[in-house]
């Protein structure tokens, strides 16, 4: 890839960066709001981009089309909620059953492990034809999509929901139903992963049931990379999921430049492990290694009467 082709690349680079942004902004609500790592987004994001091509090929508009998909990401993080709250089962092990049975289910809803729409055809919101205007949209949805958040978890049911991550117990003591705040938790975070998913499969023109395979991995990618870059200048809690969606866009620029230099496409799920793991190891290295501990009260008297 010559240095034309990159700069070429680098608008495709963005749309994607808006599209896993949204669905970054749901990882963020289970691994930074509720303190769960939830692995159904493999599978949701998936059924969101499942749901949205097959209900567009049956004829129905793309807003409709979204609509459903974000309705499927919905009943996804329930069945997690459920499983978690309801049968008593580890957050992770809940997400893995739950990703492990969309697996089905997302075959059963497209018929076949592959379906295409064409924009030539249908009336796509986005697609990777039209990036200019896959930018635009994109964008206006992650800012309508943080807006939503922001007012939402300034609510009583928001800020309870923040509680329970905070403090479980503590929450729990003042009276929150603290599994239903994660099972509504659960639930926004695979709606608007699903919703990523619909306009994932839209940009590409086609959903495929093997599409989700490491979503979680570029998720959190999006949310540390945003966190380590951002966490000292943005502090209000819209500019932190604004942090996110800059992360996956950031995250996705870097890619291209990687491509650049000629890594394997092979590589790129090592890459992004590789990335996460540093990014998560950032700050513990720089309290271990890079800050000085804290002197005790009673050591700078001992010092001072010395």
């Amino acid at each position: 890839m010559n240095f034309i082709n990159l700069l070429n690349a680098l608008p495709g680079a963005c749309a994607q960066g808006l599209i896993w942004g949204i669905m970054a902004i749901g990882v963020y609500i289970t691994y930074k709001v509720l303190d769960i790592a939830d692995l159904t987004v493999d599978g949701s994001i998936t059924t969101g981009g499942a749901t949205c091509v097959m209900l567009m090929l049956a004829g129905f508009p793309a807003w409709a089309a979204m609509l459903g998909a974000l309705g499927a990401g919905l009943l996804a993080g329930l069945v997690t909620g459920l499983l978690h709250t309801a049968m008593g089962i580890p957050a992770l092990l809940s997400g893995i059953l739950t990703q492990l049975s969309l697996y089905s289910i997302n075959l059963r809803i497209m018929q076949k492990s592959n379906q295409s729409i064409s924009v030539d055809k249908y009336d796509l919101l986005v697609s990777l034809r039209y990036i200019p205007q896959a930018i635009l949209i994109t964008a206006i949805l992650a800012v309508a999509v943080i807006a939503v958040l922001y007012w939402f978890f300034g609510t009583s049911l928001g800020c309870s929901i923040r509680a329970t991550g905070a403090n479980p117990n503590m929450s729990r003591a003042q009276g929150i139903n603290v599994d239903m705040t994660k099972i509504i938790g659960l639930m926004i975070s695979n709606g608007l992963v699903a919703l990523s998913g619909a306009l994932l499969s839209q940009y590409n023109g086609f959903a495929d049931v093997k599409m989700g395979i490491g979503s979680i991995v570029i998720g959190l990618a999006a949310v540390i990379i945003g966190e380590v870059i951002f966490s000292k200048i943005f502090h209000n809690f819209a500019l932190k999921l604004l942090s996110v969606v800059l992360g996956a866009i950031i995250y996705y620029i870097v890619l291209q430049f990687v491509f650049w230099f000629g890594l394997n496409p092979d590589y790129l799920k090592l890459l992004t492990a590789v990335v996460v793991a540093i990014f998560l190891a950032v700050p513990y290295w720089k309290g271990k290694y890079f800050t000085k501990p804290a002197v005790s009260a009673a050591k700078k008297e001992d010092k001072a009467n010395a």
